[in-house]
């Protein structure tokens, strides 16, 4: 995935599930993150989009979970924002090498067996189980 949005959106997830109920501010979840809030805003967006939570607009605003913890996989969580492969890609290499011409196929193969196990996994754990560990 090469980058942190897994990390965060658990993070934001996880800390809604934990305060249970409570609508938190774009502002308290980066303070618990140490990100700027409006990272966090455009995760909120993002998680709103695939229907993990909601928002509530104007003084007193907020995001809260969209469904309970026990609802939710950690797979949903990692799918909402997915956008590259796992482990990358390989380089362009040379088509006129017999290995080269087909490593990207195989590494490609590979590495969507290694992301199958992955959310496989995942798909194992509710966020409400993750929170337990808090």
């Amino acid at each position: 995935m090469g980058n942190v949005r897994f990390a965060t959106a658990i993070h934001i997830m996880t800390l809604l599930a934990y305060m249970d109920e409570e609508v938190l501010s774009s502002e308290y979840i980066a303070g618990s993150i140490n990100i700027n809030p409006v990272l966090v805003r455009k995760e909120l967006v993002n998680l709103r989009n695939h229907g993990l939570v909601q928002s509530r607009e104007g003084k007193g605003g907020g995001a809260m979970l969209a469904k309970p913890p026990k609802q939710i996989l950690l797979a949903d969580i990692y799918n909402a924002v997915r956008q590259a492969p796992l482990l990358g890609r390989s380089n362009h290499p040379n088509p006129a090498c017999e290995v080269g011409r087909q490593i990207n196929r195989h590494i490609e193969d590979l590495y969507d067996k290694a992301e199958q196990t992955l959310v496989h996994q995942l798909g194992k754990t509710t966020l409400a189980d993750f929170v337990k560990k808090f």
